[in-house]
Protein backbone atom coordinates (compact mmCIF):
# COMPACT_ATOMS: atom_id res chain seq x y z
CA UNK A 1 0.00 0.00 0.00
CA UNK A 2 2.91 2.35 0.68
CA UNK A 3 4.53 1.70 -2.71
CA UNK A 4 1.40 1.71 -4.91
CA UNK A 5 -0.85 4.65 -5.66
CA UNK A 6 -4.15 3.08 -4.66
CA UNK A 7 -6.29 5.66 -6.47
CA UNK A 8 -4.65 4.94 -9.84
CA UNK A 9 -4.68 1.18 -9.13
CA UNK A 10 -8.38 1.38 -8.20
CA UNK A 11 -9.25 3.17 -11.44
CA UNK A 12 -7.29 0.56 -13.42
CA UNK A 13 -9.10 -2.32 -11.65
CA UNK A 14 -12.50 -0.63 -12.24
CA UNK A 15 -11.75 -0.24 -15.97
CA UNK A 16 -10.59 -3.89 -16.22
CA UNK A 17 -13.76 -5.07 -14.41
CA UNK A 18 -15.97 -2.97 -16.71
CA UNK A 19 -14.30 -4.44 -19.81
CA UNK A 20 -14.66 -7.98 -18.44
CA UNK A 21 -18.35 -7.36 -17.67
CA UNK A 22 -18.95 -6.09 -21.23
CA UNK A 23 -17.14 -9.09 -22.69
CA UNK A 24 -19.17 -11.53 -20.54
CA UNK A 25 -22.46 -9.91 -21.55
CA UNK A 26 -21.51 -10.12 -25.21
CA UNK A 27 -20.45 -13.79 -25.00
CA UNK A 28 -23.20 -15.26 -22.80
CA UNK A 29 -26.40 -16.34 -24.50
CA UNK A 30 -29.43 -14.24 -23.68
CA UNK A 31 -32.49 -15.71 -22.02
CA UNK A 32 -35.99 -15.31 -23.50
CA UNK A 33 -36.82 -12.66 -20.92
CA UNK A 34 -33.69 -10.64 -21.76
CA UNK A 35 -34.49 -10.85 -25.48
CA UNK A 36 -37.95 -9.34 -24.87
CA UNK A 37 -36.55 -6.46 -22.81
CA UNK A 38 -34.18 -4.51 -24.99
CA UNK A 39 -31.10 -3.57 -23.05
CA UNK A 40 -28.84 -0.84 -24.18
CA UNK A 41 -25.51 -1.89 -25.57
CA UNK A 42 -23.07 -2.31 -22.61
CA UNK A 43 -20.36 -0.70 -24.72
CA UNK A 44 -22.35 2.54 -25.05
CA UNK A 45 -21.57 3.65 -21.47
CA UNK A 46 -17.85 3.02 -22.01
CA UNK A 47 -17.91 4.91 -25.32
CA UNK A 48 -19.70 7.82 -23.59
CA UNK A 49 -17.03 7.93 -20.85
CA UNK A 50 -14.22 7.79 -23.41
CA UNK A 51 -15.77 10.65 -25.43
CA UNK A 52 -16.21 12.70 -22.24
CA UNK A 53 -12.57 12.03 -21.32
CA UNK A 54 -11.50 13.13 -24.79
CA UNK A 55 -13.47 16.39 -24.45
CA UNK A 56 -11.88 17.14 -21.07
CA UNK A 57 -8.43 16.38 -22.46
CA UNK A 58 -8.94 18.74 -25.42
CA UNK A 59 -10.19 21.51 -23.13
CA UNK A 60 -7.25 21.05 -20.76
CA UNK A 61 -4.84 21.24 -23.69
CA UNK A 62 -6.46 24.47 -24.95
CA UNK A 63 -6.27 25.93 -21.41
CA UNK A 64 -2.59 24.94 -21.23
CA UNK A 65 -2.01 26.72 -24.58
CA UNK A 66 -3.80 29.82 -23.29
CA UNK A 67 -1.72 29.75 -20.11
CA UNK A 68 1.49 29.42 -22.12
CA UNK A 69 0.42 32.32 -24.35
CA UNK A 70 -0.44 34.52 -21.34
CA UNK A 71 2.88 33.65 -19.67
CA UNK A 72 4.70 35.21 -22.63
CA UNK A 73 2.74 38.48 -22.42
CA UNK A 74 4.05 41.34 -20.35
CA UNK A 75 1.43 44.01 -19.90
CA UNK A 76 2.32 47.63 -19.59
CA UNK A 77 1.93 49.01 -16.09
CA UNK A 78 -0.53 51.80 -15.32
CA UNK A 79 0.38 55.29 -16.39
CA UNK A 80 -1.51 58.52 -16.61
CA UNK A 81 -1.59 59.99 -20.08
CA UNK A 82 -2.10 63.67 -20.55
CA UNK A 83 -2.51 65.32 -23.92
CA UNK A 84 0.40 67.53 -24.91
CA UNK A 85 -1.00 70.89 -25.98
CA UNK A 86 0.69 73.27 -28.32
CA UNK A 87 1.24 76.85 -27.22
CA UNK A 88 -1.05 78.20 -29.95
CA UNK A 89 -4.06 76.29 -28.56
CA UNK A 90 -4.58 79.00 -25.95
CA UNK A 91 -3.84 76.84 -22.91
CA UNK A 92 -1.33 78.13 -20.41
CA UNK A 93 1.35 75.97 -18.85
CA UNK A 94 -0.43 76.25 -15.48
CA UNK A 95 -3.43 74.32 -16.80
CA UNK A 96 -1.20 71.36 -17.72
CA UNK A 97 0.17 70.94 -14.20
CA UNK A 98 -1.01 68.10 -11.98
CA UNK A 99 -1.72 68.37 -8.25
CA UNK A 100 1.03 67.13 -5.96
CA UNK A 101 0.51 64.68 -3.12
CA UNK A 102 1.81 65.30 0.38
CA UNK A 103 4.39 62.53 -0.14
CA UNK A 104 5.79 64.27 -3.25
CA UNK A 105 6.09 67.50 -1.29
CA UNK A 106 7.78 65.74 1.65
CA UNK A 107 10.28 63.99 -0.64
CA UNK A 108 11.15 67.33 -2.27
CA UNK A 109 11.56 68.86 1.20
CA UNK A 110 13.83 65.99 2.25
CA UNK A 111 15.91 66.48 -0.89
CA UNK A 112 16.33 70.18 -0.07
CA UNK A 113 17.41 69.39 3.48
CA UNK A 114 19.93 66.80 2.31
CA UNK A 115 21.50 69.30 -0.09
CA UNK A 116 21.95 71.94 2.61
CA UNK A 117 25.55 72.54 3.67
CA UNK A 118 26.32 70.69 6.87
CA UNK A 119 27.30 72.77 9.89
CA UNK A 120 29.45 71.12 12.52
CA UNK A 121 29.07 73.88 15.12
CA UNK A 122 25.72 74.26 16.82
CA UNK A 123 24.70 77.57 18.36
CA UNK A 124 21.68 77.74 20.60
CA UNK A 125 19.68 80.82 19.78
CA UNK A 126 16.09 81.92 19.72
CA UNK A 127 14.22 81.35 16.51
CA UNK A 128 13.88 84.69 14.81
CA UNK A 129 11.25 83.63 12.31
CA UNK A 130 7.57 82.78 12.70
CA UNK A 131 5.11 80.90 10.53
CA UNK A 132 3.03 84.07 10.09
CA UNK A 133 6.09 85.95 8.75
CA UNK A 134 6.83 83.12 6.30
CA UNK A 135 3.16 83.05 5.18
CA UNK A 136 3.35 86.79 4.44
CA UNK A 137 6.68 86.22 2.64
CA UNK A 138 5.17 83.48 0.46
CA UNK A 139 2.04 85.48 -0.35
CA UNK A 140 4.21 88.50 -1.30
CA UNK A 141 6.29 86.26 -3.56
CA UNK A 142 3.11 84.93 -5.20
CA UNK A 143 1.71 88.42 -5.70
CA UNK A 144 4.81 89.27 -7.78
CA UNK A 145 4.79 86.01 -9.79
CA UNK A 146 2.01 83.63 -10.81
CA UNK A 147 3.89 80.64 -9.47
CA UNK A 148 7.08 79.85 -7.55
CA UNK A 149 9.44 76.94 -8.06
CA UNK A 150 9.66 75.05 -4.73
CA UNK A 151 13.34 74.13 -5.10
CA UNK A 152 14.40 77.65 -6.14
CA UNK A 153 12.47 79.12 -3.20
CA UNK A 154 14.16 76.80 -0.71
CA UNK A 155 17.66 77.31 -2.17
CA UNK A 156 17.37 81.06 -1.46
CA UNK A 157 16.98 80.34 2.25
CA UNK A 158 20.25 79.95 4.13
CA UNK A 159 19.27 78.71 7.58
CA UNK A 160 17.78 75.32 8.33
CA UNK A 161 15.27 76.84 10.79
CA UNK A 162 14.01 79.22 8.12
CA UNK A 163 13.59 76.35 5.67
CA UNK A 164 11.61 74.29 8.20
CA UNK A 165 9.36 77.22 9.18
CA UNK A 166 8.82 78.11 5.50
CA UNK A 167 7.82 74.51 4.80
CA UNK A 168 5.37 74.64 7.71
CA UNK A 169 3.97 77.88 6.28
CA UNK A 170 3.47 76.15 2.91
CA UNK A 171 1.60 73.31 4.62
CA UNK A 172 -0.59 75.83 6.48
CA UNK A 173 -1.39 77.69 3.25
CA UNK A 174 -2.30 74.39 1.56
CA UNK A 175 -4.51 73.45 4.52
CA UNK A 176 -6.37 76.77 4.34
CA UNK A 177 -6.71 76.45 0.53
CA UNK A 178 -4.79 79.65 -0.18
CA UNK A 179 -2.19 77.95 -2.40
CA UNK A 180 -1.86 74.76 -4.48
CA UNK A 181 1.24 72.74 -5.19
CA UNK A 182 1.52 71.14 -8.63
CA UNK A 183 3.97 69.08 -10.62
CA UNK A 184 4.48 68.80 -14.37
CA UNK A 185 5.31 65.08 -14.32
CA UNK A 186 6.44 62.35 -11.94
CA UNK A 187 9.74 63.45 -10.31
CA UNK A 188 9.40 66.82 -12.07
CA UNK A 189 9.71 70.28 -10.56
CA UNK A 190 7.13 71.27 -7.95
CA UNK A 191 5.42 74.63 -8.36
CA UNK A 192 3.56 76.66 -5.76
CA UNK A 193 0.52 78.38 -7.25
CA UNK A 194 -1.85 80.89 -5.62
CA UNK A 195 -5.49 79.75 -5.41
Amino acid sequence: MKELDLEVAGEFILMAATLIQIKVRMLLPKSEYEEEVEEEDPRAELVRQILEYKRFKEISESLADMEDHQRRLFTRSWFQWTKQYKKDEGISAEELLMDVTLFDLLSAFKSVLENMPKETVHHVATVGVTIEERIDFLLNQLSEKNRINFRELMVQLKERVTIVVTFMAILELIRTHRIRVQQESAFGEIWIVKQ
